[in-house]
């Protein structure tokens, strides 16, 4: 009896363990999720408050999304390397701290920066968590606990927007920074807790770690990323700085191809890319996250500073997508399981995206109306749906064993650099269209016509009611003449971006055609992953 109760006691110690870890594993996934999209309809108030340009503020997110992209291939040497638990709870440690610095950021620079330090220990939380989930299971019970922490993955996107607008609304922009503070400060202390370490094979020697693979990845894509966000604004290979970085892109790029293929223990095995498959697959998981967080980046800021709404609305107006994106997610795992090929909703999904592109560059205006937004927004959860995942286990298809883990961190990384570079040439080409079509306007706006001139006039008439001089007055409406056109050309520069994000998507569907037919099946733990 006394037995019993004690094998009873320990089932129960080890049940509780286990929901502790789940709980803690996925809050720390639904932070770095989270803020991934909770700073999008915040960066309207940073440029107000920190005197940024577009381009400028769009580093706060590019910068995290390096930082994701440059540490999620060391994530397992890391762990293997200190323990799994020690990596984990420094890594909540960065994130949390980094998040206050953020907050105290004096200028945009401090919290690119910061951003940049916070980024560093977020890409361990997502990938780190599934894992310690998975392990922490027996295998007969490891498909509920996926399931749990998928439902985190998919939630976290949903809650990123509205509470960022409603924290912007209320406080202030710093406060999505600080409400990470003692949600880190609670994960930290139950990691270090409960969260145990498994038994590792025989570690790596520091001069057998690949360093110089580090090096160059870091310098080719924080060289690139510059290079698109600044080429613009600096006039291209005009600008000494460009030309640099342009050649240490180049450069940093063949010596981590070269390295990656030559060293022993490369950071990140490109050997797995002989798989057809694969190669296909990384680029479209790039198209993906182009299309994906280029979307999300663009949509509040036209909410925002063309159409007037709140950080708040700006939020709420994302919520439909992602919520039919997640309710797709269990009709898309009951597809793939029955056997219906990945190629198909793949194609269907890029022209599903598509035809979201062309309805939202036909219905963008000055004075569009948040009912214009709804459908369109639902057909982009329907298109995400169908990519998602399908993309992912198209791509492991017909790869065995190692290779699947190693082939899903590619995939993941090319999402998340597709993400960056799509922010950075998103805004650049923003820029660069709403200049060309303010002087194509300004060219075909004929001050001697009746019409501009019955305009101003009572324009003119107006500010003299209201007690300016005639010249006063007069210079107020040309003043307001010239923001009409200006905020029409900004218009038009989205409804470009628009149209040639979709055009972008619809080149990918004959790619679709060069994929064969896997005959592994993969597990939808390590696609979700």
């Amino acid at each position: 009896m006394a037995a019993t109760a004690i094998v009873q006691e320990d089932l129960v110690e080890h049940g509780f363990r286990r929901v502790i870890i789940t709980v803690t594993a996925v809050l720390c996934a639904l932070l770095e999720i989270v803020d991934t999209t909770i700073v999008n309809v915040a960066l309207n108030d940073m440029r107000g408050t920190l005197g940024a340009t577009l381009t400028d503020v769009a580093w706060v997110i590019t910068a995290y999304a390096i930082a994701n992209v440059i540490v999620i291939p060391m994530t397992s040497w890391l762990s293997q390397q200190f323990g799994r638990r020690n990596y984990f709870a420094v890594s909540i440690v960065i994130f949390t701290v980094a998040s206050f610095l953020c907050g105290n950021a004096g200028n945009i620079w401090e919290l690119v920066a910061f951003r940049f330090i916070q980024g560093l220990g977020g890409g361990a939380l997502l990938v780190t968590a599934q894992t310690i989930i998975t392990e922490s299971y027996p295998p007969e019970k490891r498909g509920m606990a996926q399931a749990i922490y998928g439902m985190g993955v998919i939630v976290g996107p949903t809650l990123g927007p509205p509470l960022g607008g409603w924290i912007v609304d209320n406080w202030s922009w710093p406060y999505i920074f600080y409400i990470n503070i003692p949600i880190g400060i609670i994960a930290t202390l139950l990691t270090l807790m409960y969260v145990k370490s498994p038994k590792y094979g025989e570690k790596l020697k520091a001069n057998q770690v690949d360093w110089w693979g580090i090096v160059l990845l870091a310098s080719f894509i924080g060289s690139l990323q510059y290079v698109l966000e600044h080429g613009q604004q600096d006039d291209w290979f005009a600008d000494g700085t460009i030309v640099t970085l342009s050649v240490v892109t180049v450069f940093g790029l063949l010596g981590f191809i070269w390295r990656e293929l030559t060293y022993e223990h490369p950071i990140v095995n490109l050997r797995v890319l002989k798989d057809s498959n694969l190669r296909i697959g990384t680029i479209m998981c790039f198209m993906l996250g182009f299309g994906l967080y280029g979307s999300t980046f663009i949509i509040p800021l036209y909410t925002q500073s063309i159409l007037g709404w709140t950080a708040l609305d700006a939020g709420l107006l994302l919520v439909p997508s992602s919520i039919m994106t997640a309710f797709m997610m269990p009709f898309i795992g009951q597809m793939i399981q029955r056997g219906v090929p990945q190629t198909y909703m793949v194609a269907v999904g890029f022209l599903v995206f598509f035809l979201f592109t062309f309805w939202m560059f036909n219905v963008m205006t000055p004075d569009t109306g948040a009912e214009h937004f709804f459908w369109p927004l639902i057909l982009r959860g329907v298109g995400l749906g169908l990519l998602f995942v399908p993309i992912t286990t198209m791509s492991l298809s017909s790869l065995k064993g190692k290779s699947i883990g190693e082939g899903a961190a590619f995939t993941g990384m090319m999402r998340q650099l597709g993400g960056s570079f799509g922010i950075a040439i998103i805004t650049t080409f923003i820029s660069r269209f709403a200049q060309q079509h303010r002087v194509d306007a300004i060219a075909h706006l004929d001050s001697a016509s009746f019409e501009v001139q019955q305009r101003v006039t009572q324009l003119q008439q107006g500010f003299m009611s209201k007690g300016f001089s005639a010249n006063e007055a007069l210079a107020k409406a040309h003043q307001i003449i010239d923001f009409g056109v200006t905020k029409q050309a900004t218009v038009l520069s989205y409804m470009d971006v628009f149209l040639y994000l979709g055009i972008l998507f619809l080149i990918c569907i004959p790619f679709i055609l060069l994929v064969r037919r896997g005959k592994t099946k993969v597990d939808m733990s390590e696609a979700m992953h």
